[in-house]
């Protein structure tokens, strides 16, 4: 569980980084769907038909390097509504890396991606690193992890890690990456019918 949905303690750890959006009082129930590491072309455009067969609006957190390598998929990102935000440059980690790197690193993935949301990889900061990012970028963390990334989950593993933690305002997170393709091609549509059978809205960040 501390993988899928965060403590507390956790959070507490990143003050100012969001975490969950729930609706106001009386709203609809209402989920953020995100997904980390592409653009690329053997999954997003995938996501995006799927996505559009369900009449579903999501935020794409991207690697800089694959902008540079696939800059027409961004382009069809936004074009299908969707809404970007940057992953850094080289999906580098924050406990491998100074501040004053990781920075730089951080501005040249927001100058490609044009967004001023940030997503760290990995979802981990160091304080430092926090602080700095937080002046210049609204900081997005997760509320649900499916864990599509991981060889050792199935496609009914990850559809389940949707059913049993999906709540109201939860920032889900998926990956459009080769490594969670095994796994999303069968969870990613049962998760969105399963979502709007619960009466959940899709909202972008």
């Amino acid at each position: 569980m501390f993988i899928e949905r965060p403590p507390r303690w956790f959070r507490w750890l990143f003050p100012g980084a969001v975490f969950r959006l729930p609706s106001a009082r009386g709203e609809r129930k209402r989920v953020f769907l995100t997904f980390d590491d592409g653009p690329i072309p053997e999954a997003t455009p995938w996501v995006l038909d799927v996505l559009d067969e369900y009449e579903v609006k999501a935020t794409f957190f991207m690697v800089g390097q694959n902008v540079e390598r696939h800059p027409h998929l961004l382009e069809e990102v936004r074009r299908r509504g969707h809404s970007v935000g940057n992953h850094t440059l080289h999906h580098i980690q924050g406990a491998s890396a100074t501040t004053m790197r990781y920075m730089r690193d951080s501005a040249e993935g927001a100058e490609l991606t044009g967004s001023t949301l940030f997503r760290p990889p990995h979802g981990w900061l160091r304080p430092r690193q926090l602080m700095a990012l937080k002046k210049h970028y609204k900081v997005i963390m997760y509320d649900l992890v499916t864990r599509d990334y991981s060889r050792h989950m199935s496609p009914e593993d990850v559809v389940e890690n949707v059913k049993k933690y999906a709540r109201d305002g939860s920032i889900i997170v998926f990956h459009d990456s080769i490594k969670s393709l095994p796994r999303i091609r069968h969870a990613l549509p049962l998760a969105l019918q399963w979502l709007k059978n619960e009466g959940y809205d899709f909202e972008v960040l």
